[in-house]
């Protein structure tokens, strides 16, 4: 199959007398003669021993390049970083959980760029490093595959990381024992694979089959597991195919497939950083989209699938139904999903579901579109006085459709989570956290650790919680994040003061102060912009670059 057409990129790079040096180069490291003749694809691994949801990714590349080589192709591995958020939660290092996301992003776009390949698959197995993904191939716009590296098997009782942050709450409320916390620290993660409910990184993988730019039920497979290292295989030789079509990411990454992956990730009850990273990766492939669009879509797709961690069930159990595929013939057949959007099959969506059987009889992890849990989207964007360009709730309808509470204000998540464990936080309470979003954190911490210990000490019902930083996926309860503008650049969430009431209104989707706003005006007048937290590094390019959360916190938007 090797032309000037599938060797586009790499034919540049190796071909002719001038480029001899590059041949002389590509020798040592496997090339043969043959292989100058084939079209490149880079297998981007985000292989590292730095968290369970990457640990066993190196062998999946590895598989991915068998796929490529067996198909005509010539197979390049290369690594970018992952960040764990899971470890790193509640801790200062969160900080560079979001910035991840651009530094992969940019990583992938670089390595591909300078070697010339001619596509790329893309293996990721944690929140940040799949949409980051995603985001350089839609820059780079050349053939691409995206690999899910697969969820984990669920801990003993059914436990997994959400459990251990729940725990630590508990601890704090006296119902769970530290040698009842050591047993479920022990026993929570059992091996490689990312974390177990519809949290985000099941919730971006889902997302990204949704748009089209991975292999069916890629999202729904064991990291562990004969499908898992098939699925990689068979990418490889997709790769190939698409470069022989010359199908690209912007074939793919369309407005209409982006609106199926909204309308999945609201059937599934998934994260909220979906939001976040829908409307980042959009930036990247030039598609228009907005917050208000997934009102507009939630308005009409329920959320129908009981989860953790709002809902009973683990991920392996969808897989063990069937995974979402079955979910999305659903949707497909009530006119709720574009059949017409063009995947990484080369074929459309209607096509890959054509043939796709219905859950078995008798389960209840997907519930019917007659029989929701939710009739409509569990993902609220608010706005409001306190929230001018929105902001961005997971509200399930269990924690109730309304709060209002009294303010008790905090300058980050560790006061928070100290006021919370020591009783300082009490029933009716708005927590509000601030100066921790994109620039003020910087990075936009997530708030997994506040949200557990809420959790865990039973206050789930009893308070709320608002800030301009975000949430894991494993977050649940009355929260309210991405609050734009954020403080760090004078939105109102920076002149709340203790005492202040406020109003979370998921039906009317409002999210207001409530004092006059004589009195919001005039304590904007008086705010001062607070000094940079970091001057010099990674932080402080980022922080300086980063666009507003609602619109996706790029920092490539000029």
């Amino acid at each position: 199959m090797a032309n000037d057409k599938t060797r586009k990129f790499s034919s540049m790079i190796v071909d002719g007398v001038a480029q001899a040096p590059s041949r002389a180069m590509l020798h040592a490291v496997g090339f043969k003669d043959d292989d100058f003749k084939k079209p490149q694809v880079g297998i981007a691994s985000t292989w590292s021993m730095v968290t369970p949801c990457n640990m066993h990714i190196n062998k999946l590349a590895e598989d991915a390049a068998e796929g490529v080589d067996g198909a005509g192709g010539k197979s390049i591995i290369f690594n970018t970083i992952t960040v764990s958020d899971g470890i790193s939660m509640g801790t200062p290092g969160m900080r560079y959980s979001l910035v991840s996301r651009e530094v992969i992003a940019d990583s992938i776009e670089t390595v591909t760029g300078a070697q010339g390949f001619d596509g790329v698959v893309a293996i990721g197995g944690c929140d940040k490093n799949m949409p980051g993904c995603l985001i350089a191939m839609a820059r780079l716009d050349r053939p691409s595959v995206f690999v899910y590296g697969g969820t984990i098997k669920p801990g003993e009782k059914r436990r997994d990381i959400v459990s251990v942050f729940e725990a630590v709450g508990g601890v704090a409320a006296g119902t769970v024992s530290e040698a009842e916390l050591k047993e479920v620290e022990d026993t929570a993660i059992p091996g490689p694979g990312s974390c177990g409910g519809m949290y985000t990184a099941n919730t971006m993988a889902s997302a990204i089959e949704a748009l089209g730019m991975s292999l069916p039920n890629s999202s729904a497979q064991e990291a562990v597991s004969d499908d898992k290292k098939n699925d990689c295989h068979r990418a490889g030789a997709a790769v190939m195919k698409l470069i022989e079509k010359g199908i690209k990411p912007s074939d793919i990454m369309t407005r209409k497939a982006f609106e199926n992956a909204i309308t999945v990730v609201i059937a599934l009850g998934g994260s909220t950083n979906a939001v976040l990273h829908m409307l980042g990766m959009a930036h990247a492939a030039n598609v228009e989209l907005e917050l208000d669009d997934f009102t507009r879509i939630g308005a009409n797709v329920p959320m129908l699938a009981d989860l953790k961690p709002s809902g009973k069930y683990l991920m392996s159990e969808l897989i063990a139904i069937g995974g979402i595929q079955p979910l999305m013939k659903m949707l497909l057949d009530a006119g709720l999903l574009h059949g017409d959007c063009m995947t990484v099959t080369g074929m459309t969506m209607a096509e890959n579901l054509a043939d796709v059987k219905p859950y078995p009889d008798g389960q209840d992890i997907i519930h019917t579109l007659e029989n929701p849990i939710k009739k409509d989207s569990h993902l609220v964007v608010l706005y409001g006085n306190i929230a001018t360009t929105g902001a961005v709730a997971k509200i399930t309808g269990k924690e109730g459709l309304s709060f209002t509470g009294n303010a008790r204000v905090f300058e980050s998540e560790e006061s928070a989570l100290e006021a919370i464990l020591d009783d300082t936080v009490v029933k009716d309470d708005v927590i509000v956290i601030r100066h921790e979003g994109p620039v003020g954190g910087p990075g936009m911490r997530e708030m997994l650790s506040p949200t557990g210990a809420i959790m865990g000490k039973g206050l789930g019902k009893d308070v709320a919680l608002i800030t301009d930083g975000r949430f894991s996926g494993g977050s649940h309860g009355f929260v309210v994040g991405h609050v734009t503008p954020e403080a760090a650049v004078g939105g109102p969430i920076a002149i709340i003061e203790d005492g202040d009431k406020i109003t979370i209104d998921a039906e009317n989707r409002l999210l207001n102060l409530d004092i006059p706003q004589q009195e919001i005006d005039a304590r904007l007048a008086k705010w001062k912009a607070p000094a940079p937290k970091e001057k010099r590094g990674t932080l402080a390019k980022y922080a300086r670059l980063v666009s507003s959360a609602s619109e996706g916190a790029v920092t490539d938007k000029f």
